[in-house]
């Protein structure tokens, strides 16, 4: 694909861009045209270059496609149109508010473990609580990592006491699989999906998406530890029509005991901290 030396798609490029994510989506061009309320004359002439889409065009197909905020943007570039959507750092004056209320969620997790995840799920940010369950289940040694992927997959790290560890990895194997069919272009995905799979143990079956697998809405983690067991869900919250690209791929997952071992546990390491 034809680059800027900025790095940008090159306008001449939307054409490929469209097919990428037809045959991503595995739509034929006259069922993406018939949803995006355009002929398939149209939307041939566009991917063929003989026709320039409007902004209004592209907005329909983004929302055809499910575009993220970030793609929408890749797609308005290669049209030749300057981005819609901004990108700002979560410490920006422009984002203090939702930092304020990122904040507010995590407090009130307290004293169970919360995360601030981005979407190809590094953590961003965790309350307190987190911080101390994680390193009850290393033995109070240091992660090597900040990706949940990779806590999950490296022996060396959670997974060594999740005993659940293959319900868990295999949803999380699930999503990743979805977002590296959803976002074509993400090259940061397809390699993390690439290096997780590597990890001793993985199924064979696992490097194939699973189609007929639609990961539930609640994810149970069960940890075995000193020869205790402690459990959790987890319900993911997202932020309601975005409008800058750092918020859109934003997540905040929240852990609630599945008893009341686990919330005596969480409350101990809490007092002992206090």
């Amino acid at each position: 694909m034809n680059m800027h030396a900025s790095g940008a798609i090159a306008p001449s490029q939307v054409g490929a861009l469209l097919r990428e994510w037809r045959a991503a989506r595995r739509l034929s061009q006259l069922d993406l045209a018939l949803d995006a309320g355009l002929s398939a004359r149209h939307l041939s002439c566009i991917e063929t270059g003989k026709a320039q889409p409007s902004r209004d065009v592209l907005a329909r197909l983004a929302d055809t496609l499910e575009m993220s905020l970030r793609e929408r943007n890749a797609l308005l570039v290669a049209a030749g149109y300057a981005p819609r959507y901004p990108e700002s750092e979560l410490g920006t004056p422009e984002l203090s508010q939702v930092r304020q209320a990122i904040d507010f969620i995590l407090h009130q997790q307290e004293p169970y473990p919360a995360f601030l995840l981005n979407r190809h799920w590094d953590i961003v940010g965790a309350n307190e609580a987190a911080v101390r369950f994680t390193g009850a289940m290393l033995g109070g040694r240091a992660s090597p990592h900040r990706n949940m992927l990779r806590h999950v997959f490296d022996p060396d790290d959670l997974r060594a006491s999740l005993a659940n560890w293959e319900e868990v990895a295999g949803h999380l194997i699930s999503h990743l699989h979805a977002l590296v069919a959803r976002s074509p272009l993400d090259a940061t995905a397809r390699a993390l999906l690439d290096e997780v799979l590597a990890y001793p143990g993985v199924p064979a079956h696992w490097r194939l998406r699973d189609l007929s697998s639609v990961p539930g809405p609640l994810l149970t983690t069960t940890f075995n530890h000193e020869g205790q067991t402690f459990s959790f869900f987890s319900t993911i919250t997202t932020f309601g029509t975005p409008r800058d690209i750092t918020i859109d791929e934003l997540h905040i997952e929240s852990c609630f005991p599945m008893d009341e071992a686990t919330a005596a546990f969480c409350r101990a390491l809490a007092q002992q901290e206090a």
